[in-house]
Parts: structure tokens; sequence; C-alpha cells
């Protein structure tokens, strides 16, 4: 009896596997996996089709697995597949493949070959690939495109952590208790304070943090640089912004205002034509450029920057902090309503020529008689509920 529960159950544990096996094909087509199926290349006149072993040497390739040229970097050294927190000026690897999409191998093996432009002919300058590297290559960006960068999984070693002090809490608590197997009592009050306190202080702080983005440095869709264009070449901020002091929003610039400068300027010295050649696209397919909006308030909250900027005469730098020596912008401060109201509590108005603040008569009484010369906007009710939340 005992034999033929063994065999029914390894029956089963056998036949679980089999199916498991038998259903991570469909799986993978079902997350849609384009090297399964290969891709088309162009080449010539021809049309090659990549797949299965030629799909993962064109992978290596790009990585460096398989060398490139002798003694020089691998494709992905430069161009970036994922994420990265920091500004990398080389076109990513999905903007080359979204460049290049649809077209023959020999224009990608023509750019690497016999690039265009003086940044890139210093970058490139000891490569030569042959015809059988760029359909590979090729094959790979074409590959990427379809499929979209890599997801890379976030990290989640604080909430590991956040789980094992929960588990050690509950088991100090349970042991001393119910179990009793520790004969230290003491053991079982220092961890059980000891979690208590860390656990306290995730669930007040993630919570305070709740709905707030500082440090928020997204990658934009053309690395535009304020360090370069604010800092370098002193534009100024209401040049690009033209309704900050006019609109509720400060707007972001058109293709054509970038056009006003980069119809001459069409070589970056930092990331050459690759990024510049995006506004002219821009322009000449009519598509707007999908910018990424950093500093977001809350959807219950009003906000005008021509009320800041013209009535408070504030600077950007207030707000933003110092633009100018940022390469991609980042959300420096928090923008929490505590951080709203002390600035409206220590930043003082000033009412002389100041035509919104007409309305005050009687702080404008005690300016003539020379009390005053200026208030803080909380005096005029700049901490009112109502004026942010209406």
């Amino acid at each position: 009896m005992i034999k033929k529960t063994f065999l029914f159950h390894q029956n089963i544990f056998v036949t679980l596997i089999y199916t498991l096996f038998l259903l991570y094909p469909l799986t993978l087509h079902s997350e849609g996996t384009h090297t399964e199926k290969g891709v088309i290349v162009l080449s010539g006149d021809s049309t090659i089709h990549i797949d299965g072993f030629e799909m993962k040497k064109a992978e290596r390739l790009f990585y460096g697995l398989v060398p490139l040229n002798k003694g020089m970097p691998a494709c992905a050294d430069c161009h970036y597949t994922n994420y990265i927190d920091t500004l990398n000026w080389n076109p990513s690897a999905n903007d080359i493949a979204t460049t290049f999409a649809g077209r023959k191998a020999e224009d990608l093996m023509n750019v690497v070959n016999s690039p265009l432009g003086k940044r890139m002919t210093e970058v490139h300058s000891g490569y030569s690939i042959d015809q059988e590297q760029a359909v590979l290559l090729q094959a790979f960006v074409e590959n990427l495109r379809a499929e979209g960068p890599p997801h890379h999984r976030p990290l989640i070693n604080n909430l590991i952590l956040f789980l094992f002090i929960n588990f050690l809490g509950i088991f100090a608590t349970v042991d001393l208790i119910f179990t009793r197997k520790i004969p230290y009592r003491f053991i079982h009050f220092l961890i059980i304070t000891a979690s208590t306190i860390y656990i306290t202080k995730v669930l007040v702080v993630e919570s305070i943090g709740l709905g707030r983005s500082e440090n928020y440095e997204p990658a934009q869709p053309i690395k535009f640089s304020h360090l370069v264009h604010a800092g370098q070449n002193q534009i100024d901020c209401k040049y690009c912004h033209t309704t900050v002091e006019t609109s509720k929003t400060a707007s972001i610039p058109s293709v054509n205002i970038c056009l006003n400068c980069h119809v001459l300027v069409r070589e970056g010295t930092k990331s050459g034509r690759f990024e510049i050649d995006k506004i002219v696209h821009a322009a000449e397919t009519n598509q707007p450029v999908e910018w990424i909006k950093v500093h977001n308030m809350p959807e219950y909250v009003f906000f005008s920057h021509a009320q800041h900027v013209s009535a408070g005469k504030l600077d950007c730098e207030s707000c933003h902090c110092d633009v100018k020596t940022m390469d991609r912008i980042v959300q420096v401060k928090d923008l929490s309503m505590g951080w709203c109201v002390n600035c409206h509590r220590d930043t003082k108005v000033q009412f002389a020529g100041n035509a919104f603040y007409k309305q005050y008569e009687e702080f404008h009484k005690q300016l003539k008689e020379g009390k005053i010369d200026q208030v803080s906007v909380a005096d005029i009710g700049g901490i009112d509920c109502m004026k942010c939340h209406y």
C-alpha cells in the first residue's frame, strides 16, 4: 500500500514537471519573444532571415563577447541598452534601433566605417566592420526595436530587510508568549524593541514620502543640457520658457525655438549630430518632442508661475535650484506642503511698484507712511488653505 502511494505521488510529480516543460515555450511566445521568430535584415537587393544561433551571435557581437575589431570597445560600452542615472552623451541602443529601423545593413556599416561629423569621427576612429558583422548588428537593432529595451527588475533589498525584521519581531513575540524556546527574556524584549523602532521608522518615512518625487531625474527623449545652454551659453530661462511671466505654466519650448539656434548649430561638442538631428527630424515631420515633465504638483494643488515670477518676483532658482549646473534636470526640492508654507512665511513681498498688491490698501497705507517696507506672503493670506486648495 505504501509503495503504491509513493508511486502514485511520483507519477503526479513527473506529470507536473513534464507539463511545465511543454508549456514553457508557450510562455515565451505569449511574452512576445522576438528572437524565437527571428528578424528580417535588408542587405543589398536581398533579404536575410536571422534567428536561432545567428541571433545569439548578433547579441554577443554587440555586447563584446565576440570581438568586433581587435582592441576596440564593444558597441554596448558606449551605446547602453538599459536606463542609467547619469547622462551618457552617446546614443542609446534603442535610439540607434529607432533610427536604423527598416534600413539596409550597408547603411549601418557606412555610419560605423565612414562616420559624419567631428565627434563621431573621433569616437569611431579605428573601427572597420565587414558585411557579415553589419548584417548581425542590423539584426540586433531590429530585434531590439521589436522587443523594446530589456526590463530590469528593481532592487528589493529594502523590502526583504523589512519583511525579515517583521519576521524576527513576530518570532520573538510568539516565543515569548507561547513556545518559550529561548530561555533569556531580555533577548525577546531587545528584538521586539529594535524591530518596532525600525518598522515604525520605515512606515513614517515612506508615508511622508508618498506622492513626492524628490531627486526625480528622468531620461529625456533628447539629451538637452541646461549646463550647456543656460550655464555656458548664458541663455535666459525666459527665452525658452516664454510664458513663465504670464501663464500658470512655464511652457515647454517648441521645436521652432530650438531651431532659432540649431538651424546653424548642427553639431554638439558632446553629443555630436545625433541629438540635434532629432530636433530637425521633429520639425521636418511636424511631430512634437515628447518631453517628460520633472516637477509635478498634485492635481488638487493650484500653482501659478505667473503669480510667483511676476507678482512674487521670485527667481527660477528659488524652486528649481541652480539649473545652470545641471546637464539633466533633477527635482531637488520635495515640493511638499510644508516646504511651500515655510517659503510663504519666510519670503517677503516687495510692494513698491508691484501692481498686483494694490488690493491690500492697509498695507499700502502703512507703506506710504513709512511704517513698513515689506511683508511676508503669509501676512496677506498666503498660507490660507483656499489659496492653493480652491
